[in-house]
């Protein structure tokens, strides 16, 4: 082989490394930042199914989301660029939990969030029900003590021994004569599929005693099954692919608008955000500022806000001139009422 060969076969490849190298560090190469900016405003009736519920809606309900990306360098460059986008520590979202965890527990609020907006629902259309333990479900493991064996956040827990484990009652009950150290057989749903896996016990400090129990070394909480006494008023959720608990008051209100005669949205686009407990009060959120602008880009006409929340929202929708009323509400009934004053849009015919 020539000098001549040689050294361009040597250039060739410098090239390739340097722009492998170049490659890594703007696209692979992890940021301790997170990007978060305006997410989707998503119409919630596909989102939520009511048995013999009344379906007609002239408008629509929004539930507003804010994107967040972990940064590389390249989003992180285009960023300075994005009015909307907002640069946060990793560290700071995560608060010590792996993005597996963190992915884990806000399934679990969103699942928590559904259930509570199925009660508060009922509440307000005065239809009785009772709440059914399903499973419990993994959010979190422990660093210490570490979890003994093959566990992992987002794991359902079905059984241990072969007693079906519905709650922590039942879970706490089937550990309370065994010892750190003891092996367990549980029985898990992972990712859809049912596996069986052998778990030790751990040592684990009960806060309220101060005294050291058994225990699996993990984070966990109980999905519920809300059922109303007529199964004719059964709600159902699917297509829900986001995750936290900040569509909680806009489920209520399409539910409710299900459950009830008559269309709430009176033809309007209605977006909002908030947190919603069983009574109906509404919980402030994060992310206002995005969701703000997530609703004007789909043309909402009203967005109904935590009150905790209003003063961030109004200064954002002024900032970016948007005809959208911002509506702080304290309860679900707050928002109920306005609905009720809200006068009829003309829908055209087509």
């Amino acid at each position: 082989m020539s000098a001549m060969h040689k050294k361009s076969g040597l250039k060739t490849t410098l090239y390739i490394v340097v722009l492998a190298i170049m490659v890594y560090v703007l696209v692979y190469m992890p940021t301790p930042y997170i990007i978060t900016q305006p997410g989707s405003a998503d119409a919630v009736k596909p989102m939520v199914e009511v048995k013999n519920g009344d379906e007609k809606e002239e408008g629509e309900f929004l539930m507003t989301t804010v994107s967040a990306s972990y940064a590389n360098l390249s989003l992180l460059f285009l960023s300075v660029f994005n009015e909307h986008a907002e640069i946060e520590k990793k560290a700071e979202r995560l608060q010590g939990k792996t993005k597996d965890e963190y992915s884990a527990e806000q399934v679990y609020f969103m699942s928590d969030s559904q259930s509570s907006a199925m009660e508060a629902a009922y509440e307000e259309a005065e239809i009785a029900y009772s709440i059914v333990p399903e499973h419990i479900f993994v959010f979190g493991l422990s660093k210490d003590p570490a979890p003994q064996g093959d566990i992992k956040a987002g794991d359902k827990i079905l059984s241990v021994n072969g007693v079906p484990t519905p709650d922590n009652t039942v879970l706490s009950k089937e550990l309370q004569n065994k010892k750190v150290g003891d092996t367990i057989e549980m029985q898990l749903n992972r990712s859809g599929e049912t596996i069986t896996r052998e778990v030790t016990l751990v040592p684990i400090k009960d806060n309220d005693t101060g005294k050291t129990r058994p225990g699996l070394g993990v984070m966990i909480g109980t999905i519920q099954k809300v059922k109303p006494e007529d199964p004719a008023h059964q709600i159902q959720f699917k297509n829900t692919k986001v995750g936290g608990p900040s569509a909680g008051l806009m489920f209520t209100l399409e539910i409710y608008n299900q459950l009830t005669p008559g269309d709430l949205t009176k033809g309007h686009i209605i977006a909002g955000t908030g947190t919603i407990s069983k009574e109906g009060n509404v919980g402030p959120i994060g992310g206002v500022v995005h969701k703000i602008v997530a609703a004007d880009r789909k043309e909402a006409e009203i967005f109904f806000v935590p009150r905790a929340n209003y003063a961030d929202a109004k200064k954002k929708a002024d900032a970016i001139s948007t005809d959208m009323e911002i509506v702080p509400v304290d309860t679900a009934g707050d928002a109920l009422e306005y609905l009720n004053n809200l006068d009829n849009k003309k829908v055209a015919l087509h």
